[in-house]
This record gives structure tokens, sequence and C-alpha cells, in this order.
């Protein structure tokens, strides 16, 4: 066994709640940008939306697994890139997409589908994909994972602000409109303190490990983004719905994973600095590629 697998990153009571606040406020925000009609859009582009959902809970997991296998990691991260892998897209998607001048409603209409199906989805993935993760066994068996706890928090912290944002973005759109700016700027910030809590308290033994992580998090996410857009156009997708892809495939909320290694997995190092090193380096990745795009037509 890897040192890191043994590397626990203790919070405090005190700690959760700011994390379980902060992740509910995140995901409140994502909601304003978000209408019931959103989900009828679906129509619109089928097989868009299949492909996007292939690609983020089928495709790229074996994809991970590959990594996995080749790359060999230690156990402990090995299993955050699985959580990684099954997490939902991120909130920086919407943004990344219309900053690009990709397929916005498609964005929105798979965020909203994929944010919601995430409550069956990332539970029962990581406990299906993890049992292929080598050496992985003794590890799992040392944490007590439950797939009902698993899916009670994602409902308790994502679920229930994305509807009630979603109903108040639909009662009360003027007021909405205005104060969604801010929420959303606040929210940003509230991820990043998410990432630095993760990550100061036990700075030196990370910082250690930090080597493992970089390069296999930079493969991880290349792979992600690669997939979305390559199959996209395999399929011959439209251009921006291509795009679109490569963003909803290639960033993922970290700050669920995070809090989901916090609570199950008393805070394995392995696997909080995979999923910390994610939810920065998926963001310096996105914005690169939306900024290479958005001078790049797709006509």
């Amino acid at each position: 066994m890897h040192p890191v697998d043994t590397l626990l990153i203790n919070f405090n009571p005190s700690q959760m709640v700011v994390l379980n606040m902060a992740m509910a406020f995140l995901m409140f925000s994502v909601a304003l940008d978000v209408l019931p009609s959103d989900f009828k859009r679906v129509a619109e582009f089928p097989k868009s939306v299949a492909l996007g959902i292939v690609v983020q809970y089928l495709v790229f997991p074996v994809l991970t697994l590959g990594i996995i296998y080749l790359f060999n990691p230690p156990v402990s991260m090995a299993l955050g890139m699985v959580l990684v892998s099954m997490c939902p897209s991120g909130n920086m998607t919407n943004f990344l997409t219309h900053y690009a001048r990709a397929n916005v409603a498609l964005s929105v209409t798979l965020n909203a589908i994929i944010i919601l199906s995430c409550t069956v989805v990332t539970p029962a993935g990581f406990m299906f994909w993890s049992k292929f993760v080598p050496g992985a066994d003794a590890l799992r068996k040392s944490f007590e994972i439950s797939f009902f706890d698993m899916a009670l928090i994602i409902v308790q912290l994502i679920i229930i602000p994305l509807l009630l944002g979603m109903f108040l973005h639909q009662r009360f759109k003027p007021l909405v409109e205005r104060i969604k700016p801010w929420v959303q700027r606040i929210a940003l910030l509230l991820f990043f303190t998410i990432l630095l809590l993760a990550l100061l308290g036990n700075r030196d033994n990370l910082m250690t490990y930090l080597g493992f992580a970089f390069v296999i998090v930079a493969v991880h996410n290349a792979v992600a983004l690669g997939t979305g857009y390559t199959l996209a156009r395999f399929f011959k997708l439209p251009e921006n719905d291509a795009r679109t892809l490569a963003f909803e495939s290639g960033v993922h909320n970290t700050a669920l994973g995070l809090l989901l290694i916090f609570r199950f997995f008393n805070g394995l190092g392995g696997m909080a600095l995979i999923a910390a090193w994610w939810g920065i380096w998926d963001l310096v990745t996105g914005m690169a590629l939306a900024y290479y795009w958005r001078k790049k037509p797709t006509g």
C-alpha cells in the first residue's frame, strides 16, 4: 500500500457544516439558470443529449479504468479518479459553453438531466466501477459505503437546492435575474473555498504527493474533453454540439466529489487530492479551450 493510501484529511464538524452549506448554495446558483421547460428541449437535440449521457456515465468511466491500468496510480488516487468520473458535469459548463459560442441550450438541458440523475447514478456508478480498480477491495471494505446514505446526501445538497432555484426562477423571474449574477459569483467563491479547505489543513502532506496527481489528472481531463468532442464529430453532430459535449464530459462537479470523500471516506488523502486538483485543472483547461474556440468560427 502506498503512503498516500493511508493519508487522511480530517475535518471537524463545523468545517463539514460549511462544506455542506457551500455545496447546497452552489447547486442553488446553478438552478437559477434552469427552467422546467429546459427538460423539454431534449426533443430538439435527441442525438446530442443521448450521446452526452452515454459519454458521461459509460464511455468516460471505462476510459478512466483504462488510464488506471496504464498508469497504475496508488489505489486511493485510482478510487478518486473513478469518483470524479461519476460526478455530474460542473456548474461552470454553461458559462464555458456560452463563452465558446457553442450550444448553450444543449448544455443547460444536459446539465439539468445529469444533475437530477446523479442522485442514483453517482453512488451506483462509483460502487460498480470501483470494483474493477486493481487492489481496491481492502480499501473499499475499510469504509462504510452505503448507496442509500450517498443518495440521501445528494438529494439534500443537490436536488433540493436545484428544485428550489428552479421554482424561484419560474415564479419570480425578474427578481432572480437581478440577484443571479451576485449569487453565481458568491457560489464560485464558495467553490474555491471548498478546494482550499480541502488542501490547506494538510498542505504539507498533500504537496508531497502532488506530483503523483498532476500528470494523471492532466491526462484524465484531456481524455474527458477529447472524448466528448471526438465522439460527437464521429457521430456527425454539429460543431457547436461537439464543443458543448467536450465541456460536459470534461468539467466535473468535484466539489460534490470532495464532500462525498469527507463524508464517506474519512477524507482519504489520495481521493481528496485527485478531486481537489481536478477542480482546479478542469477550470484551467476549460477556460483555455473556451478562449480558443471563441476565436475560431464554427461555420
